[in-house]
């Protein structure tokens, strides 16, 4: 929920952050963070499927209706590209990625929200797995008081929340590590093939609220009834992936410009054995495309204006990014 973003950015020139007490990782732009940049090299991919059941925009007042704002599709790809799917009261999210997530040396991926600043903070619990069926939580800590509800504006101190998305401002990823799971036969933290974002209903009632792993509740801006309520996923970076053969790192490798484009999108391959679609948000291939370079040239005025998924495949590999048409 980013709604009256001047409201809520002028208080919290208010509530000036200071490190004193810190209990976790203090917000970005301060020593200890771990914020990762989306822009970081340490992302070598990121979810090219999901699946978003919506929420309520408010729980407690079910007759608003659940929230709209955004698509499953505006979860794909990199952060801070194309927008946002907000989930509201207890939405839930499911990604997929073109390989699966392992267990690697520190962090091995990062959660995306949309905070505008370091104090409106929503929040999010993350599960994993490895077959689609089992999920498991990361152990989720919130140290905020729960004596006072966070209002709809209210702000929140990062230092007290640990595994929780949302901790960190837009464009600046929570990273998880999968290693703060807890083994279990059912989890191979080798192969997660699946990540779950479940917005954290941020009431101190006891029938609406979230717990975190010690059973406490969880305070965060609540209620938030809007269309753009709740938590709004961004993206879900990759940091450790299962090693891919030589036509995935070449896939990996290509790039698309401009983007938004408005006549021409122009596609830059490895090699010239690629085919290339362009598909609509129904599923539909509306463009298909042989390169015989490598630069395909796609023509793309005759579209209408909005989102498009481009395939690109060779050998029984794909890639599939998102470009905006003007």
């Amino acid at each position: 929920m980013k709604f009256h973003f001047i409201v809520s950015a002028c208080v919290s020139l208010l509530f000036c952050y200071t490190p004193i007490n810190a209990q976790f990782a203090p917000p970005v732009g301060h020593e200890g963070n771990t914020a990762m940049y989306k822009d970081s090299s340490a992302f070598v991919a990121w979810a090219n499927k999901c699946h978003v059941t919506r929420g309520f925009q408010d729980i407690s007042n079910q007759s608003l209706g659940y929230t709209n704002v955004g698509d499953s599709s505006l979860a794909i790809g990199q952060a801070g590209t194309n927008g946002v799917v907000s989930l509201g009261d207890g939405g839930v999210a499911i990604l997929e990625f073109s390989s699966p997530i392992l267990d690697g040396n520190g962090p091995d991926f990062a959660v995306f929200e949309n905070g505008f600043d370091d104090l409106f903070l929503e929040l999010a619990f993350v599960e994993v797995s490895s077959d689609g069926i089992h999920f498991f939580r990361f152990p989720a800590i919130s140290n905020t008081d729960t004596t006072t509800q966070t209002d709809g504006f209210g702000l929140t101190d990062a230092s007290k929340l640990h595994n929780l998305a949302g901790k960190y401002r837009a464009e600046y990823g929570t990273p998880f590590d999968l290693a703060d799971i807890a083994n279990d036969a059912l989890l191979n933290k080798q192969s997660i093939t699946h990540v779950k974002v479940i917005d954290v209903v941020g009431s101190i009632q006891n029938q609406y609220c979230s717990r975190d792993a010690n059973n406490h509740k969880i305070n965060d801006p609540w209620p938030t009834g809007w269309g753009n309520g709740g938590f709004d996923l961004d993206a879900v970076g990759v940091i450790h992936q299962q090693a891919v053969g030589i036509n995935e790192l070449e896939l990996r490798n290509i790039s698309i410009y401009p983007n938004p484009a408005t006549d021409m999108l122009y596609v830059n391959l490895p090699s010239t054995n690629y085919s290339v679609e362009v598909i609509n948000l129904m599923g539909e291939v509306v463009l298909k495309s042989e390169n015989k370079s490598n630069t395909t040239f796609i023509e793309i005025n005759n579209l209408k204006s909005g989102v498009y998924f481009l395939t690109i495949s060779s050998e029984g590999q794909q890639k599939q990014m998102k470009f905006v048409k003007l």
